[in-house]
């Protein structure tokens, strides 16, 4: 499915910062917009306070960059822009560039699904000054939105320990293109279903739902409300029971139960979406159990997060769905998730590749230089370590040593030959072509649960997770401070 094609009708290459085109019309002046260079997406801190992340978007970046072209009704616009002193602000040299340019980058990234760690590249980005720049801030877009969302429900579905959790979250969802990023990035994460009927139909997520308060509140009575909705759905039947009285709401929605088992039917269960959860689903299951009815689920709703999900399954709930809307679509406790992205070599007018560093009084911001990948190590199908590596440069399969990027005292030696490796970035584009398949959203979902299960559940934990190692191969590690202090000795010499 062409993501970009059926939302928005062509490109969207003007999705982007004014100073992305700012800097490719400077590129473009001096020269340098075909120099050959490379930028790594990463982030810094996993979300939430925890301990993984899940990377979702990567079949956004395919369509996107697919479809990446200025169309003529771009470059008229473009055309139109002013400089403070009235002349246009781009030459039409440059905008015939534009007019002219066709994506010819390699792009590698992990898969989606992927349990990613902060600092380790999830996306590389290799071609032309120009096009890698002017990819940025739409690839940021895409990966930082889905990635934390995906990564919010993976939590909320560990939380509930296999049982299902439903996405309710489209009307409070940041619009129209967060709500169905949110559907998406959220059955990857472990969802089972949505409520975003459009969503199911773009990325063939099932759908599903109960009725509303108002349904109740059209009728006289909740009774005759239940018994409409039977006649009219007798196959899925969830009733809402708590519009007027939670208790008298789950003996109407027996009594109707009742009556489609004398048809032949079975009630599926009922939905409380208010008041003590715990309490009230405790009374529902021996309810329900007392009237023989003790398959009838009792789904719970109402602002729920990891946190709630976690507390009620301490407190034994009797609740064996859950919907989860806003704390989810809108990744209520922490809204971004921050990632950056970073150029890291330039090819010189000799062929060589030549590392590139950001220095920063903040550790932190200190980026990886050079072209480098991924490497996890497995040990009986569990996940051991992370290293990031240079590509060009061998690694000793008799053993190396990885290096915190943060905190170089913070060191593991890895047996490369005593582990099962997989190199995480894959090829997703070469030359500007797609050499990529995007898998169906249910194996990318499966991809997820494979990941978080090769992981010890110390990692997984909401407070206070393990701190799975990822470090530097040490080569990288001495490129890397060798080019700060470098950069930092020019620094104190013209200073």
């Amino acid at each position: 499915m062409k993501i970009t094609k059926d939302l928005y009708q062509g490109s969207l290459a003007l999705l982007t910062d004014f100073y992305q085109l700012t800097m490719a019309y400077a590129y473009w002046k001096a020269g340098k917009g075909e120099e050959e260079a490379v930028f790594n997406l990463f982030f810094r801190k996993h979300p939430f306070q925890g301990g993984f992340t899940v990377a979702a978007g990567l079949e956004y970046v395919v369509d996107y960059c697919r479809n990446f072209h200025f169309e003529k009704k771009d470059i008229e616009y473009l055309a139109g822009m002013k400089a403070p002193d009235g002349s246009p602000q781009f030459e039409k040299g440059f905008l015939d560039y534009l007019e002219n340019l066709r994506f010819s980058c390699d792009i590698d990234a992990v898969e989606e699904g992927t349990v990613v760690f902060p600092n380790a590249p999830i996306l590389r980005v290799k071609g032309p000054l120009i096009q890698c720049q002017l990819l940025e801030t739409p690839l940021l877009n895409i990966l930082n939105f889905q990635t934390l969302i995906a990564t919010k429900a993976a939590r909320i579905t560990l939380a509930a320990k296999g049982e299902p959790v439903l996405e309710f979250g489209l009307r409070r969802a940041q619009g129209i293109d967060g709500a169905l990023a949110a559907s998406r990035a959220a059955y990857i994460g472990g969802c089972t279903s949505t409520s975003n009927v459009m969503a199911g139909k773009l990325f063939g997520i099932p759908v599903s739902g109960t009725h509303a308060h108002s349904w109740i509140m059209s009728f006289e009575s909740e009774l005759e409300a239940f018994e409409a909705y039977a006649d009219a759905f007798p196959d899925q039947c969830v009733f809402l029971v708590d519009t007027y009285d939670t208790l008298q709401g789950i003996k109407n929605a027996i009594k109707v139960g009742e009556i489609l088992r004398s048809k032949g039917k079975e009630m599926v269960g009922i939905r409380i979406d208010s008041g003590d959860l715990a309490y009230f689903s405790n009374q529902a299951r021996e309810m329900l159990d007392g009237a023989g009815f003790p398959n009838a689920k009792i789904v719970a709703s109402n602002d729920l997060d990891e946190y709630i999900i976690a507390s009620l399954k301490s407190q034994e709930a009797s609740i064996n769905v859950w919907g989860v809307g806003t704390k989810l679509v809108t990744a209520f406790d922490q809204p971004a998730l921050g990632a950056v992205y970073k150029l890291s070599a330039i090819r010189t007018e000799e062929g060589e590749w030549q590392p590139k560093i950001k220095v920063s009084q903040q550790t932190l911001k200190i980026n990886i230089p050079g072209i480098h990948n991924v490497r996890r190590y497995y040990s009986q199908g569990k996940a051991v370590a992370d290293m990031i590596f240079l590509e060009d440069q061998e690694v000793n399969p008799r053993g190396t040593v990885i290096i915190d990027p943060l905190d170089p005292t913070r060191r593991k030696r890895i047996m490369p030959a005593f582990y099962q490796g997989e190199d995480l970035l894959k090829p997703i584009f070469k030359d500007g072509k797609v050499i990529y398949s995007c898998p169906p959203i249910e194996k990318i979902r499966q991809r997820t649960k494979d990941q978080l299960g090769s992981f010890d559940k110390t990692h997984k934990r909401l407070v206070n997770p393990h701190i799975y190692p990822v470090g530097l191969e040490e080569n990288l590690h001495h490129l890397r401070m060798d080019l700060v202090l470098k950069a930092k000795k020019f620094e104190d010499e013209n200073e």
